[in-house]
């Protein structure tokens, strides 16, 4: 799903206005998106097709390019093939308010494995 680059000095967590990271969570198993990626604390998230996403609130990038802001992360989610042509990434069918909740997840997301 994202292939991204990690900024270093980034401390604070980013705001998804509207955005609830619990719902997220629920939605992000409900969608299977760890058919495609490894999430930490999502059952059975453990794909290897798309990038692994613990870490995910620390990085600068969403798919090797696109700043990773809350809104550029909605609008990836809702279709990003829209946002970078050619990309692995399906859209899913989401709604904006669906989209919202799962970016407020992936935010708190910063931690990366030893």
């Amino acid at each position: 799903m994202l292939p991204l680059a990690a900024c270093s000095g980034e401390t604070r967590e980013k705001q998804v206005r509207g955005g609830d990271a619990k719902v997220g969570k629920a939605l992000v198993t409900q969608y299977q998106c760890g058919a495609c990626h490894k999430i930490p604390d999502v059952r059975g998230a453990d794909g290897k097709s798309g990038p692994q996403l613990d870490g995910f609130g620390k990085l600068s990038y969403i798919a090797n390019g696109i700043p990773n802001q809350p809104d550029r992360l909605v609008a990836w989610l809702l279709d990003p093939p829209a946002m970078k042509p050619g990309t692995a990434m399906p859209a899913m069918s989401l709604t904006e308010q669906e989209a919202r909740h799962m970016a407020a997840y992936l935010y708190t997301l910063r931690s990366r494995p030893k």
